[in-house]
């Protein structure tokens, strides 16, 4: 919601209230001064305000009279007010945003098992840009308004507030949401996002960025399930472009982007959910019935397996990393009875 909306809305219900102290004003005014019922001095007032050109109820004595004419200034004050407010909300369409901001909070209370992206500088475009092609429901929490006005122009979902408090977080949907992102600028905003978002669901994966390496630390310290630096990142994305150029070309080719032929994924096996656990690769003949290909598995324990064999086994708490096409890497979790990557489980 902008802040100008937020200024014309609180103009607008102060001008109400305002007309609704006046009315009160008046009728207690009658009701004291002059001995009326409530009905006539209600009545009394409501003309007077409206300045319909009624007679008096009763005669009026000097003092009313004189209050009479105060509270028709007050009244043409007042409601002057509330029209040039309510004339600046239609032409200036905050009205409509108001519809707006209503049925993007329908949307996003209605997400679950969605992403959070705090942070839509440069780097929060790149993460939304590559959600979006995975066709991942996602929301974004930025308090830069100019921000989230090129991320709605984009299609995105957002919500304008700051991700470092915890009523944003929770407007977000935290509390349904699989994994949070943050991408601010600062390591302090990334450091009390991620706090924040682990005490208010400590299941929700959190990713932070970190521009040096005492960042990085606190983070993973308040409870950041992976933190990545740009600079060293993009240092080394750099030094491999350089010297393994093809290599690099392909991986880029099956992680990123929305034209790609091929996909990695990763898969957690669960012994109450795969059928496969205790089996060799070979036995399980993933490979024939799926097409897609295991790359590598990291066992429980952190052990990694490059290349496995065909006479690798498959343990519960395994996390299988496979390429294949999407179809194939959907048929292969279906196989292994995994609907949705493990930190959504």
């Amino acid at each position: 919601m902008s802040q100008t909306y937020q200024r014309l809305r609180k103009q607008l219900l102060l001008g109400i209230g305002g007309l609704g102290g006046i009315f009160v004003l008046g009728t207690l005014w009658y009701m004291l001064a002059e001995g009326w019922s409530l009905t006539d001095s209600a009545y009394m007032t409501i003309i007077t305000l409206s300045t319909v050109g009624f007679s008096e109820v009763k005669p009026l004595g000097a003092k009313s009279r004189l209050f009479t004419s105060a509270l028709i200034f007050m009244g043409v004050i007042n409601i002057g007010y509330i029209v040039n407010r309510f004339t600046e909300a239609i032409i200036q369409g905050y009205f409509q945003e108001g519809i707006r901001n209503r049925q993007r909070r329908r949307v996003i209370d209605q997400l679950n098992h969605h992403y959070i992206l705090c942070g839509y500088g440069r780097t929060g475009h790149q993460i939304a840009l590559e959600f979006a092609a995975e066709k991942i429901p996602f929301v974004i929490v930025d308090n830069n308004p100019e921000a989230v006005i090129e991320a709605k122009e984009h299609g995105f979902t957002t919500l304008q507030g700051d991700a470092t408090l915890d009523e944003y977080l929770i407007l977000a949907g935290i509390e349904r949401a699989v994994c949070l992102i943050s991408a601010l600028e600062s390591d302090a905003d990334n450091l009390y996002t991620v706090l924040s978002a682990k005490t208010l669901n400590p299941q929700v994966r959190a990713i932070a960025r970190a521009n040096n390496e005492e960042a990085v630390t606190k983070l993973k310290r308040v409870g950041a399930d992976a933190v990545v630096s740009p600079y060293v990142t993009g240092g080394r994305r750099l030094a491999a472009a350089a010297l393994r150029p093809r290599v690099m070309d392909f991986v880029d080719g099956i992680i990123t982007g929305t034209n790609r032929s091929f996909y990695l994924d990763e898969f957690l096996i669960e012994v109450d959910l795969c059928p496969y656990v205790g089996q060799t690769l070979r036995e399980t003949q993933l490979r024939m019935q799926t097409g897609a290909l295991v790359l590598a598995i990291r066992r429980e324990d952190g052990t990694l397996i490059g290349g496995p064999t065909g006479d690798t086994y498959l343990h519960a708490g395994d996390l299988i990393i496979c390429m294949g096409t999407a179809e194939q890497l959907r048929q292969l979790g279906h196989e292994l009875g995994i609907l949705r990557p493990y930190w959504a489980q």
